[in-house]
């Protein structure tokens, strides 16, 4: 197997940044496209203005999400716009391209070329890496909005997968009264097993007017008109699921509740971090594929 690998860094926000710069520091041979903005990448990686040499690469590594608007490449450090399938054009047939959240149209648009986009975002060691940063900023999120501590306050956890287990505990060592939601009875044993409160999510209305502070991580309708006319006054709400997101936001504004809907939180509050576990990803599934 190889040591070293040539890769090309295409698009993304300051997480593709900080790939591009470990993979170079770890003596990868690394070009960088559409990544101007991010200022030199540095590291010993070689920024690109054209994709000349692309379809030479061991490895293409796309953004988080792979898309931007419609079928453009996601790529907000760049000036430019970059419709995917002119970048995916560049690439030979059967090449390895890794991206992340791929969606139907990504998916199709490179089967038309003989390309296949391996999701990074679908592995697990990518989901648990990045439940750390997430937590760490809905709490950030939490102790910027709130007008008390956490310290006393109750919180609801709606959902007890992987990001629901990183932030209930460290919201409990702040001094918080957690509950978690989750719909699992085996989940529900575990939540109690540890010291939380429980609700289970299916049976959230009537029950929520207590609580300070509501984090969904769940990527489904959850919170509706109903049960967001039980919360009370100064509730905030903190939406960490995927588009489309588990609130009503409509019925919220309708209500006056408070709803930050925190996508992306890892590019945004530790993007060296979240860089590091797509960086660790990838080689993990280049090694799987014998690269």
């Amino acid at each position: 197997m190889r040591h070293e690998w040539n890769i090309w860094v295409v698009g993304g926000d300051q997480r593709q940044a900080a790939l591009a710069r470990q993979l170079a520091e770890e003596g990868h041979h690394v070009h960088t496209f559409a990544l101007e903005r991010a200022g030199e990448p540095g590291g010993g990686a070689v920024p690109s203005e054209e994709l000349d040499g692309i379809e030479r690469a061991d490895c293409v590594v796309l953004p988080l999400p792979v898309l931007g608007e419609g079928t453009e490449l996601n790529a907000p450090l760049s000036g430019e716009r970059f419709p995917l399938g002119a970048v995916l054009d560049c690439l030979r047939p059967g090449q390895v391209v890794c991206a992340g959240r791929v969606d139907p149209a990504a998916a199709a648009l490179a089967e038309a070329r003989g390309l296949v986009l391996r999701d990074y975002l679908a592995r697990e060691e990518l989901a648990v890496a990045n439940a750390v940063p997430t937590a760490e900023g809905a709490i950030q999120l939490a102790m910027e909005e709130m007008p008390i501590t956490l310290h006393g306050s109750r919180v609801l956890v709606i959902g007890y997968g992987r990001l629901g287990k990183a932030l209930a505990p460290r919201l409990a060592a702040l001094g918080a009264r957690v509950s978690v939601a989750a719909r699992r009875w085996s989940d529900l044993a575990w939540i109690q097993a540890r010291g939380f409160g429980v609700e289970h999510s299916g049976e959230l209305h009537g029950w929520l007017c207590g609580y300070d502070l509501v984090i969904n991580t769940v990527p489904a309708r959850v919170l509706d008109e109903e049960a967001l006319g039980d919360l009370k006054e100064d509730c905030l709400v903190i939406d960490l699921a995927s588009r489309p997101g588990g609130v009503d936001l409509e019925a919220a504004r309708r209500l006056g509740v408070r709803v930050i809907w925190a996508l992306s939180l890892p590019g945004k509050v530790a993007p060296v971090t979240a860089g590091r576990a797509i960086k660790d990803t990838v080689c993990h599934m280049l090694e799987e594929l014998g690269v």
